[in-house]
């Protein structure tokens, strides 16, 4: 049996892949922070000394952006050199290693041709101090790991586990009183739904040949905050004009957020067989009642288990 060691398994992905990979019949060992501190080193080779895992997936990172700009040498003990010792420990026991980045490693600004989807070798140029962090990151595992390591890169995920946008809008559609909300509309992305980036590493850890270099997983289409946060609230049930839009300047953050987190899925085809990603609608409408449990079943809405396929349409 095939075993797989997952590290920032206390997190929404990593949470969401060890289920996956159980349902998958592939055991699995989560390391959450508390269990593996990335910066030691000795532990860091000890963990896959013991475990010898065959793929492991690299979950955990400093992921608080502006925390980040405010101390960008911790984010990077973490991000950078964290991942730097990970990967050569995968490098001396022969383990395959899949890292997850992030849409941060771009400008997050439209090309001079204008919007289009950033491609898996678009140039890099992070904005932020997350995102430098990230990159050190990435180009550590490619150096290290030139033929069995994989960076992996998503952007505004939700999922069942922890708190996140499409939770959070959830309850302001669903509290009593109603009353607006107010999101930002000038940032594009793709929701994506951990569930499906879950699958797609499973997809990458089973091939028979290891997968190497970037891919990105992410759903297809775009929209912004405010558009996500809208069509929530229709899910939900509730008035989506009561969500209204605002401009990106009026939070003041410390750290800028990417205008533009679009991203291409050139790479989808790999492993063979991938089917290619769905638009963000769809999968928002599947996992809803997953993430917000207590949200009313629009009339033809799936429920059952969300890595089955097996599930019933609701009548009410």
């Amino acid at each position: 049996m095939t075993r797989w060691l997952v590290t920032g398994a206390g997190g929404m992905l990593g949470r969401e892949l060890h289920t996956t990979l159980t349902e998958a019949g592939i055991a699995a060992l989560p390391l959450a922070r508390a269990d593996l501190d990335l910066t030691d080193e000795r532990a860091v080779r000890c963990a896959l000394r013991r475990a010898r895992p065959a793929v492991v997936v690299n979950c955990a990172a400093w992921t608080d952006v502006d925390g980040a700009e405010r101390d960008e040498a911790a984010a990077a003990r973490i991000n950078a050199d964290g991942t730097r010792l990970l990967a050569r420990a995968c490098a001396a026991s022969g383990a395959r290693l899949l890292h997850l980045s992030t849409d941060y490693v771009f400008s997050g600004e439209p090309g001079p041709g204008g919007p289009a989807p950033y491609p898996e070798d678009a140039p890099p140029g992070p904005r932020t101090a997350y995102g430098r962090t990230k990159l050190a990151g990435e180009r550590a595992v490619l150096a290290e790991l030139p033929t069995s390591g994989a960076v992996v890169r998503t952007a505004w995920l939700y999922g069942r586990h922890g708190r996140n946008f499409v939770r959070t809008m959830a309850d302001r559609a669903l509290a009593p009183g109603g009353g607006t909300v107010s999101v930002v509309d000038d940032q594009h992305g793709q929701p994506t739904w951990t569930r499906d980036v879950a699958r797609h590493l499973l997809a990458l850890g089973r091939a028979p040949t290891p997968a190497s270099g970037v891919f990105h997983s992410t759903s297809a289409g775009r929209t912004t905050w405010y558009g996500l946060a809208r069509e929530v609230f229709r899910l939900c049930g509730a008035d989506p004009g009561r969500v209204r839009p605002l401009d990106s300047a009026a939070l003041d953050r410390p750290a800028p957020r990417p205008a533009w987190s679009v991203l291409a899925h050139g790479r989808r085809d790999t492993p063979p067989g991938q089917p290619p990603p769905r638009d963000w609608r769809a999968a928002l409408a599947e996992a809803l009642p997953f993430v917000v449990p207590e949200a009313p079943r629009p009339a033809g809405a799936l429920t059952g288990h969300p890595s089955t396929g097996e599930h019933t349409r609701c009548t009410h």
